[in-house]
């Protein structure tokens, strides 16, 4: 029976876990927290219960099918609730704006706000549909593993069909007039921790997934997802050493053999999976002289991703009109992405997503309101620390949401807040980046770190570092790949 361990118990080290132990492998899943699910963290504060991670699912049809490949019926591990009006997003004019999969609810907002918009609107779905369909087909299921997976002539064509040289905003406003609402589309870029005016046009499909497909919560929180690949996995037989974090690793004839941790073996077997960031993990577990194809040089010239700064606030009270993702936007979208790439610094004046979940599952916070607060952050500087003062930070923006009408600390029963340090601690993310590389550059975009390594034969990457790219279904997927790859390789 073939041995395989598995460096990280985030979605994409899960998935791969429970495919592989499908198979009759022998598996070994090693996390350095005490919690399942990396970054989709759950986090309890007296009676509010917050999901750290993700709080905006799509695509369920992809984890259920890391379950139902097994045999077993998804509905009987998590239940996925559909949000019908999911997003509101709040200008500084005054106006808002409703998401919804409800078309005609879309066409007759945006007759109010942008009537050009609204004539134009089927047939932005139509293009987002096409470029969807193109990503599933083409570039969704693939692993890259050495040059000749993208020298694929249908890769090659479908990469032309999918606007790679156009930017993110550049496209909406083939459709879209109002600023406002370009804002609101443009959004999308920072879901892939970049900006809508340099990430490709291409990314502007994750509009499709919400717009069309369909947004969605989890009974009980999106860490359930987490919790439910974890019974399945256990159930398969898989093992996991939690609060255990890999170290070193010996690599013998360019394969690694051994696991270790503070000096202690943890395992020997013949294939390794890496579900940690890439960017900081690789060049961490193995020294640059096995890794000339990814060397510490070329680390340092990468573009890190947008961080986050998070407060998660319970309150006493159930604040009117708040819908369970809520978006207040900046007055000057463009300032606020050149503050965080150009600048590299925190913007004054901030987009502030929240996502209040017991507006959907009460169950969550019984006693008030619980508010996951963010606000991109740029990534950290090199040294690791932020730039600026975090108390003062999260009082000015209690005083921005408080000017929204937003009285964030009068009601206030308990906090905490999770600054890119922390994110860069806590989870091993480079420079804090929540998505690892940005999307801003051609090349990242198209071009990321591969699935397999080149200099070890026997170690693969999954998440949100490599392909297909950030977002938990990605994650999710880019472990399946991963494994099925594993499950054809010849002895």
């Amino acid at each position: 029976m073939k041995r395989v361990a598995i460096i990280g118990a985030g979605l994409g080290g899960l998935s791969a876990a429970i495919t592989l132990a499908n198979a009759g492998y022998e598996v070994d899943v090693f996390e350095k927290n005490a919690h399942i699910g990396g970054k989709l963290m759950p986090v309890q504060l007296q009676t509010y219960g917050f999901d750290f991670g993700p709080n905006t699912i799509t695509m369920p049809h992809v984890f259920k099918q890391v379950i139902e490949q097994t045999g077993r019926r998804a509905e009987e591990y998590l239940t996925f609730i559909p949000l019908k009006h999911h997003t509101t997003n709040y200008f500084s004019d005054g106006t808002s704006l409703v998401f919804s999969r409800n078309k005609e609810y879309m066409v007759e907002q945006l007759e109010k706000v942008d009537s050009l918009g609204a004539k134009n609107y089927y047939s932005l779905l139509k293009e987002l549909t096409r470029l969807y369909e193109l990503s599933e087909t083409h570039f969704f299921p693939k692993t890259f593993r050495s040059w000749t997976d993208y020298l694929s002539p249908s890769l090659g064509y479908a990469l032309t069909q999918v606007r790679p040289l156009e930017s993110m905003d550049h496209f909406f406003k083939r459709y879209f007039t109002a600023p406002t609402v370009l804002q609101a589309f443009g959004r999308y870029a920072t879901y892939i921790g970049s900006s809508p005016y340099q990430a490709p046009a291409t990314f502007s499909m994750i509009a499709y997934l919400e717009l069309i497909q369909g947004v969605y919560t989890v009974k009980g929180g999106t860490v359930c997802i987490a919790r439910a690949f974890h019974k399945v996995a256990k159930e398969l037989g898989v093992r996991f050493h939690l609060n255990t974090e890999v170290d070193n690793v010996t690599i013998q004839n360019k394969r690694i053999t051994q696991l270790h941790s503070k000096g202690i073996w943890l395992w020997t077997g013949d294939e390794v999976v890496m579900n940690a960031d890439l960017l900081k993990a690789y060049s961490e577990l193995v020294e640059e002289k096995d890794r000339p194809s990814f060397t510490n040089k070329q680390i340092e010239k990468i573009e890190p991703s947008i961080s986050a700064f998070v407060i998660l606030a319970g309150l006493k009270v159930r604040l009117k009109n708040m819908n369970h993702h809520s978006v207040y936007f900046s007055q000057d979208y463009q300032a606020e992405f050149d503050a965080l790439f150009t600048k590299q610094e925190l913007a004054k004046d901030p987009t502030i997503y929240i996502c209040n979940s017991s507006v959907t599952d009460r169950e969550r916070s019984p006693d008030g309101d619980n508010l996951f607060i963010l606000v991109n952050a740029p990534p950290l500087p090199k040294n690791g620390k932020e730039s600026y003062n975090v108390n003062e930070y999260k009082e000015h923006i209690y005083d921005l949401l408080e000017k929204k009408g937003l009285a964030i600390r009068d009601h206030l029963v308990v906090e905490r807040v999770i600054p890119p340090s922390e994110i860069a601690q806590r989870f091993g993310a480079f420079r804090g980046a929540l998505y690892g590389l940005s999307s801003n550059r051609k090349q990242d975009a198209f071009l990321r770190p591969r699935n397999k390594s080149r200099d070890l034969n026997n170690l693969y990457f999954v998440g949100g570092s490599t392909h297909p790219g950030g977002g938990s279904p990605m994650v999710t997927m880019s472990g399946m790949n991963v494994a099925n790859v594993i499950l054809k390789k010849k002895s």
